[in-house]
């Protein structure tokens, strides 16, 4: 899973155990609490039924983009082709470990 704050551009790359709903409901409220819901107002995800369980995430408004419009998304979209510099698109984020997920994300939070 990746947030995309829209306006510093700061980068989370959090990698799940599964797609379930449930799951990626819980992680995002977990990512929330611990970077405050101030660095995110709003959250506006694709139509994945992953991201089903978001409007019950407190503390930031949820938001869906409409079926195939991925520049809806745009700041998110163009990090992930960033992030796919590094992890081929198709490869799941699962094959690799924290620490090299890590030097992914750090450099895209530092850039000038």
């Amino acid at each position: 899973m990746t947030l995309t704050e829209r306006l510093s551009r700061f980068e989370i790359i959090v990698k799940i155990p599964d797609y379930h709903a449930e799951t990626c409901r819980d992680i995002l409220q977990a990512i929330l609490n611990e970077y405050s819901t101030e660095k995110f107002h709003s959250i506006t995800f694709d139509n994945g039924c992953e991201f089903s369980l978001m409007n019950q995430v407190d503390g930031t408004q949820i938001y869906f983009a409409h079926s195939y419009t991925p520049w809806e998304r745009g700041s998110n979209e163009n990090q992930n082709s960033l992030i796919r510099e590094f992890i081929p698109k198709g490869k799941s984020l699962r094959a690799y470990d924290e620490h090299y997920i890590a030097q992914i994300q750090d450099p895209l939070n530092h850039r000038l």
